[in-house]
């Protein structure tokens, strides 16, 4: 069985920071494709970032490039989202998802995590 969990969300004020975690157990972390996707209330889930099984290719949705960051730690099966400068228009509910692909990034996943809930608010 290969699990997806997220943890690391909560509530921040605006401008502030916050990383979360996912960690993928069950398989070989190093196949899989990741990717971060969020749902805030009353709206469609939307893709915010993917990254290939190395790494070394990411893909943001404009409206957080240049405030989040991608990364992975192969050795530790762990994939991060580096939030800054967090706004309330980014308070959703934040998953993760992997897709085993060895080469690139995909918007297509069939392995999710529970969700973790980020809220930004004053």
């Amino acid at each position: 069985q290969v699990d997806l969990v997220e943890s690391g969300g909560g509530l921040v004020q605006p401008g502030a920071s916050l990383r979360l975690s996912c960690l993928l157990s069950g398989r070989t972390f190093g196949s899989y494709a990741l990717g971060w996707f969020r749902q805030a209330p009353g709206k469609e889930r939307e893709f915010i970032v993917g990254i290939s099984s190395t790494g070394s290719t990411t893909s943001y949705l404009d409206a957080v490039r240049g405030r989040f960051t991608v990364s992975r730690d192969n050795a530790k099966s762990t994939m991060y989202l580096q939030m800054n400068s967090l706004k309330p228009e980014d308070t959703a509910v934040y998953y993760c998802a992997a897709e085993r692909r060895l080469v690139g990034v995909t918007g297509d996943f069939s392995i999710w995590g529970q969700g973790t809930q980020v809220i930004v608010s004053s």
